[in-house]
């Protein structure tokens, strides 16, 4: 357990029994552990409240989806609540690895600008095939953006920026807090050190005509959370950031043609697709019933 008062949130939606049993491994290495639960069924309850009990973490039910981004700020609240100074944020799909926090921490205290950065991201390893995340870095050598799994934050920033934007609901909360960061002055960092095991969505290998990619076969809900808060960002950031958000927009738009060209249910994903790329435009934010 490393000697920074870490506190670390888990964001928890129906877990399943892999995402109980890396809690042992996220507990050994920080001194608190918050679960935020948004509506799972009374059986998974069950099961969250007998590990909590078991390893002492602190269980916050939701009666209801709040969606992931107020999830991570009730989760932020109470560790500051609780006199934290540092929390580590993960989805209940990401796994730990050995040393986690201790390599986290390890590049926040070797940066040489340490004051300024205030988002410090591992390395995502798919769990499955070994193959790392494609980073895009900045001038000053840290990620433009990252996911919010495994990213080690001081809790001051959150005074300075805000918190996660609840009228996200879920998809891009992680992108616009990134931006957020940078668009106040602060740094966004990474470590070489500390792995994460995650997958992004359900991404399956495919070819087609000699080209290789993996779309993420998301949910025909995701696709309209999706688009429309790839617009929200867009609309915020184009003339902070303005070539980082053109190039966003082409990667966008390649990887919206081909998962359109080989994932199932296309007709209902297309019409959330438009229709959450209208709700952007028109600056309709929130949880969209009815999807």
């Amino acid at each position: 357990m490393t000697k920074c008062p870490v506190c670390a949130v888990i964001v928890s939606y129906h877990p399943n029994a892999e995402m109980l049993e890396n809690l042992p491994r996220v507990i050994e290495q920080v001194q608190a552990l918050v679960i935020i639960d948004n509506a799972s069924n009374p059986g998974e309850l069950v099961a969250l409240r007998a590990a909590a009990d078991a390893h002492g973490m602190h269980l916050i039910e939701n009666g209801e989806n709040l969606g992931i981004a107020e999830a991570l700020n009730q989760g932020v609240r109470w560790a500051i609540s609780e006199g934290h100074q540092w929390v580590v944020l993960f989805d209940q799909d990401s796994k730990i690895t050995d040393g986690f926090i201790e390599k986290m921490v390890a590049t926040w205290e070797s940066h040489p600008h340490q004051q300024r950065v205030c988002s410090i991201h591992p390395r995502y390893v798919h769990p499955e095939t070994g193959l790392e995340q494609t980073v895009r870095r900045a001038a000053d050598g840290g990620p433009i953006i990252s996911i919010t799994s495994g990213a080690l934050m001081p809790t001051w920033i959150f005074d300075k920026v805000g918190g996660f934007a609840s009228e996200y609901f879920i998809d891009w909360v992680d992108i616009e807090y990134c931006f957020r960061i940078r668009a106040a002055g602060f740094l966004v960092a990474d470590s070489r050190e500390a792995v994460l095991l995650h997958a992004a969505g359900n991404s399956k290998p495919f070819s087609i005509l000699g080209f290789h990619f993996r779309p993420g076969h998301h949910s025909a809900m995701r696709w309209y959370y999706m688009s429309r808060n790839r617009v929200a960002v867009y609309r915020k950031y184009l003339r902070v950031f303005p070539t980082w958000i053109l190039r966003s927009m082409c990667v966008s738009l390649k990887d919206t043609i081909k998962s359109f060209i080989v994932e199932d249910n296309r007709g209902l994903k297309f019409h959330n697709f438009l229709l959450g790329t209208w709700d952007g435009l028109a600056g309709r934010m929130g949880k969209r019933e009815g999807l």
